[in-house]
């Protein structure tokens, strides 16, 4: 690994951490201002809406550019995000312009992964970004936990016109300054593309095809539609087990949070090991293990103690580890093959964050429509096992078919 990609993977920690920690104040402050349950996963939705309105866009602007000043621009716009909160603009709005930036962000971060390094490392380093990234999430969580808990709220209580979260938002502003200013050291790779028009249509046009190009493809559209399945689930999983610790083991919003940290320690470990272990080609033998994430999701169901929460949540999360990151570094090898790095991770984006944008919604209105967690719990398992199963059917297919596949 290269000295840039250290400083590539430091940004990388310290903005996810921000994302995470932000995620948790903003739900604290929708039930500060006692609003609907269905406004939560609002709160993601807005989040995430950018990726996907944006898709034929990022990627072409982040190979325009040298991909560490989209970065800079970026992080200055979720810093952007915290200032809106402090000035007690509507939660969704405000996570919605951090959302913006984690757009503009996602593209030229990864794209950064493939121009700095030669292929055969892709796994390696997906490991090392991944492993980073979920530290982010697991201390994000913590962070976020920090900052709504009594220790926080009690700096500003008796104030009055004054939110309880004031000095956790304080915090999340200094962490994002913090990210922008890393931004600085990121390095041009030096990689440049082939200038192509701005112009709306022609690029959604364009992207139309790319997006095609990509599905078409026999090892980058399963990939793709792995990755798409696993991270809508996960999005609407990570909520319902901020609901579930609350309703079924009577954690409060700060605890619920370190327990979702716990499944993000989980994926460290799987990820540090599939780095070790599994090479590029092996990545699409690991399908059955997306079958058995399903199965042991409706476990929640029986768990009552915050131990055996703790375990299964590591397990899943382990799992999970192990099997998306050999996924994403196929995705990303196949992308890079047939398109460009900018550009093949937008279309990854648009189609991940399409999945979370359904998923969310489908969780946004089961929740105004009062159906239980038991039945969510159940239903998103199924949807895992069920789904995997299928793609883990037509891959074999596939491959004793080739000619009518291809």
């Amino acid at each position: 690994m290269t000295r840039n990609f250290y400083r590539l993977l430091a940004v990388q920690f310290c903005s996810t951490l921000a994302d995470n920690a932000f995620l948790i104040v903003a739900i604290a402050r929708v039930m500060e201002l006692a609003e609907a349950d269905w406004v939560i996963p609002l709160l993601k939705l807005s989040f995430t809406l950018f990726y996907v309105l944006l898709a034929p866009f990022t990627g072409v602007l982040s190979d325009a550019l040298p991909k560490g000043k989209i970065m800079l621009l970026a992080n200055f716009l979720k810093v952007c995000a915290v200032l809106l909160l402090l000035g007690a603009v509507d939660p969704m709005i405000a996570i919605g312009v951090a959302g913006l930036g984690s757009a503009i962000y996602a593209p030229a971060k990864y794209g950064l992964i493939t121009e700095f390094l030669p292929a055969e490392k892709l796994v390696t380093a997906n490991g090392f970004f991944e492993g980073a990234t979920v530290c982010a999430v697991i201390l994000g969580a913590v962070l976020g936990g920090l900052l709504v808990s009594p220790l926080m709220t009690g700096f500003v209580m008796g104030q009055p016109n004054q939110s309880h979260l004031l000095a956790g938002m304080l915090c999340l502003l200094a962490l994002n300054g913090v990210a922008t200013l890393l931004s600085f050291r990121i390095a041009d790779s030096g990689a440049r593309y082939h200038r192509h028009s701005f112009h709306p249509v022609l690029l959604c046009l364009q992207f139309s095809r790319e997006n095609s190009l990509l599905w078409r493809d026999q090892l980058g559209g399963l990939s793709m539609l792995v990755t798409t399945l696993l991270w809508g689930v996960g999005a609407t999983l990570q909520l319902i087990v901020l609901r579930w610790a609350n309703e079924s083991l009577g954690l409060s919003l700060d605890h619920a949070a370190y327990l979702q940290g716990v499944t993000a320690v989980g994926v460290i470990m799987g990820a540090v090991l599939a780095s070790r272990l599994v090479a590029l080609s092996g990545a699409a033998s690991l399908l059955p293990l997306g079958i058995l994430i399903g199965l042991l999701i409706p476990l929640m169901l029986l768990i009552d103690s915050v131990w055996s929460a703790g375990l299964l949540l590591v397990t899943v999360g382990a799992l999970a580890g192990f099997f998306v990151v050999p996924m994403n570094a196929l995705l990303q090898h196949r992308g890079c093959s047939l398109l460009t790095a900018g550009r093949s991770i937008a279309v990854q984006g648009f189609n991940e964050n399409a999945g979370m944008l359904v998923m969310l919604a489908i969780y946004a209105s089961a929740t105004a429509g009062h159906i239980s967690l038991q039945t969510l719990i159940g239903c998103f398992g199924a949807m895992i096992s069920l789904g995997m199963a299928a793609i883990f059917l037509f891959k074999h297919f596939a491959d004793k078919n080739p000619a009518q596949t291809g």
